[in-house]
């Protein structure tokens, strides 16, 4: 595929905008919240196991996770997003945990930048989600360029993201979302690793999970709202009044994550789910699996950390499994299965 090269400049334009505004402009929600906070962990004081047996390993998508942790998808294309995903590659590998890329449009368009994303090399039993916007299928993207990316990562899983309110906000976004479920349906039945459907931080409906799960998405990762708004983040990236006001009326558009869990688990009570979008800690992510997802996924956190260094990805990996550890102990449970079923996650009145 021949891509002009100002359109490849333009993405990978963004790409270093993108990592420069989320790490140095207030772009979260502002008022919705992931919804976590309307739950509560009953408290056991005599748990009566030994902390040491508890077993955080999860399986997924056919490979054995050592905690239900997924680093979620980014960043890739700029000098900066290789160093970050070297990183974080780094630590899904010695932690044994799941991660996803950014947007890998930007590779294709501009082969040059495939080594930042390359990342098998560091992490080789990882589990590793290639990423494309599912809008590019109305953009001349299609089955071949879905396999270039998957073979660019050697990876276990395709994600499409879906992202209509970035795209609307964004400069130049591609807003031509007219038939992509039938295509999404053609590219599950031809494609040779599962297809996960991810938002990109405003949620997905239990409607349209069952559309995605009918088309033959194999995975949903609801990515709801209550972290980073990317409404926000295009707002800052604004070239007309226009833009800059749609960001602003926008920032706070979007299904709070643990409501999306919910209601996509009630209908789907086997469906691999994701649950991200504002998780920022282990806590966050113990009630996330006592809902019903199977792994968690955390974006900003671990691109802060990496940003700064690599020992500051390990602390923070270290964190996590501490944190969902100390759930389990003090709730009494000794594996993730069992704090799904023990009943011990209550909602606040």
């Amino acid at each position: 595929m021949n891509v002009p090269v100002n359109i490849s400049a333009q993405t990978q334009s963004r790409k270093a905008d993108h990592i420069r505004i989320c790490l140095e402009e207030d772009v979260q929600f502002r008022q919705t919240t992931n919804g976590f906070e309307k739950y509560r962990f009953t408290h056991c004081c005599l748990p009566e196991i030994d902390c040491d047996e508890i077993n955080l390993s999860q399986t997924f998508l056919g490979k054995t996770l050592n905690a239900p942790l997924l680093i979620s998808s980014m960043t890739g294309g700029t000098e900066q997003a290789g160093i970050i995903n070297l990183r974080l590659a780094q630590v899904a590998q010695d932690y044994k945990i799941a991660m996803g890329v950014g947007s890998q449009r930007v590779a294709v368009e501009k082969p040059q930048v495939i080594d930042t994303f390359a990342i098998r090399k560091h992490a080789p039993d990882a589990l590793l989600f290639a990423n494309l916007g599912a809008v590019q299928l109305n953009y001349k993207y299609g089955l071949d360029q879905c396999l270039q990316i998957v073979d660019m990562l050697e990876a276990d899983a395709l994600i499409l993201h879906l992202n209509p309110l970035q795209e609307c906000i964004q400069p130049r976004g591609d807003k031509n979302f007219k038939g992509l479920l039938d295509k999404i349906n053609i590219l599950c039945s031809k494609l040779t690793v599962p297809v996960i459907a991810k938002e990109v931080g405003n949620g997905i409906s239990q409607q349209m999970a069952q559309k995605l799960i009918a088309a033959g998405v194999k995975v949903i990762d609801v990515a709801g709202a209550g972290g980073t708004s990317w409404a926000k983040v295009e707002g800052e990236r604004a070239e007309t009044v226009l833009q800059r006001c749609l960001g602003r009326t926008f920032a706070d558009w979007g299904l709070p994550t643990a409501e999306c869990i919910n209601s996509i688990r009630a209908i789907a009570p086997d469906i691999p789910l994701i649950a991200s979008g504002g998780l920022r800690d282990g806590l966050d992510v113990a009630k996330a699996i006592a809902l019903g997802a199977n792994i968690a996924g955390l974006a900003m956190p671990f691109l802060r950390a990496a940003a700064d260094s690599e020992a500051a990805v390990y602390d923070l990996a270290s964190v996590l499994v501490a944190e969902i550890t100390t759930v389990l102990f003090c709730t009494g449970n000794t594996t993730l299965a069992s704090l799904q079923s023990s009943g011990s996650l209550q909602r606040l009145e």
